[in-house]
């Protein structure tokens, strides 16, 4: 709307402009000046077309301004006119733009040639120079405009590209790392939980205590040393020995295990094929998704034992997880649930899910036979 009134207070503009002209006596007409009204009016009604058809615009123009060199000349409608021309360059099609610079431009040197031919006299360049500006100047002006606003147009996209960019990294990045610390605590927060729950709540004798003691300091020491790395990998990031420090594989699995045996849980570990360099974003994704398929066991799972198998394929590692499911009234082994709280909220699986999809594999887990199984297929090798 607001651009619909530009229009036609722009033409209304010129109209009164042409029109106050032609009143001072300005000009002489062959038919008498008022004759040069009706062309002015036409062109002025060419310039509310200029936005919604812009070729439309140039024809109606260009009707006009011929009338007016029949009847005149008058220099109010070649104004208009240049304004014309400038709006159909800025508004309308590139081709467009194209089309009427070469118009303008063949017209200017055919318009001196024959000037030359005729009258025989330089000073009759003077026409020829004459039409260029009305014609050219304000096309080669429209087409720099509309170029500038285009080059305007674009830069912005960038702007807002890049910042959406910015965000979506930004929040790619609290996801890896709310992952990465959820593997990293959970594992050794829900041992200790666990193994203090059981000591504040029954009577276990003191070996049962020493032992329940030795679990809950060594998961704590472990997970505080491993916090302590990822927080110095965050910090620095380029710093290779930190990278190293924080980053777990599939070589590490005995000693997952071993920590899982330690804390009550029996694992038995199997590996079928030939084990293989894997690209560190699947070995650490391998670890992190036994590791917390582990930890869901401790927490939900009846004690018995868990089967964790890694199968080396040709393209593929697959790896599965079964555990019997949770006991409805505490553990055969005498250890009581740990509390809603410390047990979480799905979040485990989530994890796993996402750290196998963002590789381009799939991980499935849910009840079967009985109990509970964890099923993830890694590529060997990743796109860089």
């Amino acid at each position: 709307m607001r651009g619909r009134m530009v229009d036609v207070v722009l033409a209304l503009a010129g109209l009164a402009v042409g029109v106050l002209m032609f009143a001072t006596g300005q000009y002489q007409a062959r038919f008498g000046v008022w004759w040069l009204v009706p062309p002015l009016v036409v062109c002025c009604g060419a310039v509310l077309l200029r936005r919604t058809a812009p070729v439309a615009s140039v024809l109606v123009g260009t009707a006009a301004l011929t009338a007016d060199v029949i009847v005149g000349p008058s220099l109010a409608t070649p104004l208009v006119y240049t304004q014309v021309l400038y709006d159909a360059c800025v508004h309308g099609r590139q081709s467009l733009a194209r089309a009427l610079l070469a118009c303008s431009v063949a017209g200017s040197v055919i318009t001196a040639v024959v000037a030359l031919v005729v009258f025989r006299d330089v000073r009759a360049l003077g026409l020829a120079v004459l039409l260029a500006l009305v014609t050219v100047v304000p096309v080669l002006t429209g087409t720099h405009v509309r170029h500038h606003r285009e080059q305007a147009f674009v830069a912005r996209q960038l702007v807002r590209l890049t910042e959406l960019d910015r965000t979506n990294a930004v929040a790619a990045e609290r996801a890896r790392m709310a992952r990465e610390l959820h593997d990293v605590i959970a594992n050794h927060l829900s041992a200790v939980a666990i193994h203090a729950t059981a000591a504040l709540s029954t009577d276990l004798g003191p070996d049962r205590t020493r032992e329940a003691l030795r679990v809950i300091r060594e998961n704590s020491v472990s997970g505080l040393a491993e916090m302590r790395q990822l927080v110095g990998f965050l910090r620095d990031p380029a710093g290779g020995s930190a990278a190293e420090d924080v980053t777990a594989g599939l070589a590490d699995l005995e000693d997952l295990a071993g920590r899982a045996r330690r804390s009550g849980l029996a694992v038995a570990v199997s590996v079928r094929g030939e084990p293989a360099a894997l690209p560190t974003s699947v070995d650490l994704a391998a670890y992190r998704i036994v590791q917390e398929s582990l930890t869901n066991a401790l927490k939900h799972g009846s004690g018995g034992p868990v089967s964790v198998s890694v199968a080396y394929l040709p393209s593929t590692v697959d790896i599965t997880v079964a555990s019997p499911s949770a006991a409805p009234a505490g553990k055969p082994d005498g250890r009581p649930d740990a509390d809603t709280d410390a047990a979480g909220a799905g979040a485990g699986v989530i994890g796993m899910r996402e750290r196998a999809e963002l590789l381009g594999g799939s991980l499935s887990a849910g009840p079967h036979a009985g109990g509970w199984l964890v099923s993830a297929r890694l590529p060997r090798t990743v796109n860089a």
